[in-house]
């Protein structure tokens, strides 16, 4: 069924006309050797529209009046397609857990096309839980609420704290019922189902090239590779040996700036497969993530790593390099079998890693970075001592500004610091954190700006709104009994981070006792 669509709208076809597709239509899970399978949204009982991402909208040339229209929610929903929309599932495999699983594919995601917009940068618009494809294998191709009400809040969030990501333009009630094992403990229970559109200028990820690779299927590999670089990374000019070692470097580049940004913030992945890496440097596929809140390097809000801790907060840096080798790994054939390019890449990867956690830790700290003064020993000093005590380390640093502006150091922990720690603070960790305030507070009033705009900085460097993991369950309880009122509260108030918003104070605490181990807030998992 094709309606009409409200105002112009332009979609063009880069990815279907330039690589190879299926020729099999049948949404039959099968080992699929070509790029992408044609395969239509499966329509729902009664979708409803529950969010809306304004600035996403306006970015792609929708307006209100499209908003409110009831073609934009069957489009949305999977249940029509406006013109020159062309679904697809895409076809890429993965390294899972450390290991080789081979095809996986886009299961439960489907594009609805590429559109042109306003400004005529090109945007792919893809529906997340809208039916089996042939890469469902045994799944059912759907989402449930809980877990889509994260994806959509986690994708706007991020991309109001300057982090790349992926985003998310609406959230649709599918109507429907949909049974989820949420601890693959035996115990599968009925969940309302709902779709988020997804948004990026791509969703190629490092698992697109790794599956021809895998399979020796290098013309593929080499067609998947000049389509990237021409569309993606133009600048690095026409494909060839030196533009390929070129596009590892920039790619590496780009996955190290993101994990610094990940480490900067606290924000913890959750699964960071090779297929859940985007080529293009974004945060992608928001499943079971979560916020460092007391700083614990070993934390990790997946259930499923809870043994191995593979994805724990301290490992994201190392793992995005070994993802980022597998990726070098996959191209090899395009280097001629030489492995200097991968070192070459990992080498950028640990440059921009390190380049930019620099950067983001002084501006956290109000410090313009000098490298010949000792500003790597204050933050690897303090961060040290967060992890000695359970201190809430985004209310902390947050609150660090107010001694910033203080004309002279503090003699005695301020009362709005201490009121950051979960526990009673022991007296020797107190003393340790005091004497850092002290020097620290010495480098501020060092800077050349001046401490007040030191201190500005910091508050435009140190959010106090993200998306905590019991603020997001605190949403979605409510919005499985009927009201939509905290989630779209939040989506407002992530809006704009950095701002103090007196009247949301409440969305700016510690983490209330009751979600230390409530399932959805310490605890999560992939099912969705």
């Amino acid at each position: 069924m094709s309606l009409p669509a409200s105002a112009p709208r332009r979609f063009v076809r880069r990815f279907l006309d330039a690589l190879p597709g299926d020729p099999d239509t049948a949404r039959t899970s099968r080992q699929v050797h070509a790029l992408w399978s044609r395969v239509d949204p499966t329509p729902v009982a009664e979708p409803r529209l529950l969010a809306w991402s304004q600035p996403l909208a306006a970015e792609l040339g929708l307006d209100d009046a499209a908003r409110d229209d009831a073609r934009t929610t069957a489009v949305l929903a999977g249940n029509a397609l406006w013109d020159g929309m062309a679904p697809y599932a895409a076809c890429y495999g993965g390294h899972q857990f450390g290991n080789w699983a081979g095809q996986l594919g886009d299961g439960r995601a489907i594009t609805l096309g590429e559109l042109v917009g306003p400004d005529g940068r090109v945007h792919e618009l893809q529906l997340k839980g809208a039916g089996p494809t042939p890469y469902s294998r045994r799944g059912d191709g759907r989402a449930v609420l809980r877990s889509s009400i994260r994806e959509f809040l986690c994708s706007e969030a991020m991309a109001a704290l300057g982090v790349p990501t992926t985003r998310a333009l609406s959230l649709i009630g599918t109507g429907e019922q949909v049974v989820r094992d949420m601890f693959y403990d035996g115990n599968p229970q009925r969940e309302p189902g709902a779709i988020v559109c997804r948004v990026a200028p791509s969703f190629l990820r490092f698992g697109n090239f790794e599956l021809p690779s895998s399979r020796g299927d290098v013309p593929l590999l080499r067609q998947l590779t000049d389509f990237t670089i021409g569309t993606f990374f133009p600048e690095l000019g026409a494909p060839g040996p030196a533009t390929y070692e070129a596009f590892l470097r920039e790619v590496a580049a780009r996955t190290g700036r993101l994990v610094a940004q990940w480490q900067a913030h606290g924000f913890v992945h959750g699964v960071v497969n090779t297929d859940n890496m985007s080529i293009l440097g974004l945060t992608i596929d928001y499943g079971p993530y979560g916020w460092i809140e007391p700083l614990d390097y070993q934390f990790t809000p997946n259930t499923t790593d809870f043994r191995e801790r593979r994805y724990a907060f301290g490992n994201q840096p190392t793992v995005g390099m070994w993802n980022l080798a597998r990726l070098g790994e996959a191209l090899l054939p395009l280097f001629g079998g030489r492995e200097a390019p991968i070192e070459e890449g990992l080498a950028h990867y640990q440059e921009a890693f390190r380049e930019m956690a620099t950067d983001l830790y002084c501006r956290r700290l109000g410090l313009t970075f000098d490298a010949h003064s000792d500003d790597t020993t204050i933050i690897h000093e303090l961060q040290t001592w967060l992890q000695e005590a359970e201190v809430d380390v985004i209310l902390w640093l947050r609150r660090l500004s107010h001694v910033a502006r203080m004309p002279s150091a503090p003699t005695a922990m301020p009362a709005d610091l201490l009121a950051c720690w979960y526990a009673a603070p022991e007296p020797g960790h107190l003393a340790r954190g005091l004497a850092w305030l002290q020097r620290w507070h010495a480098r501020v009033r060092a800077e050349t700006r001046g401490q007040a705009a030191a201190a500005d900085a910091m508050d435009r460097a140190n959010p106090k709104f993200v998306l905590r993991n019991w603020l997001a369950q605190e949403a979605i309880d409510a919005a499985h009994g009927g009201d939509l009122r905290k989630a779209h509260r939040l989506l407002g108030v992530l809006r704009r981070p950095y701002d103090d918003q007196p009247e949301h104070e409440d969305l700016a605490q510690k983490r209330p006792d009751w979600a230390r181990h409530k399932p959805g807030c310490a605890t999560l998992s992939c099912s969705s």
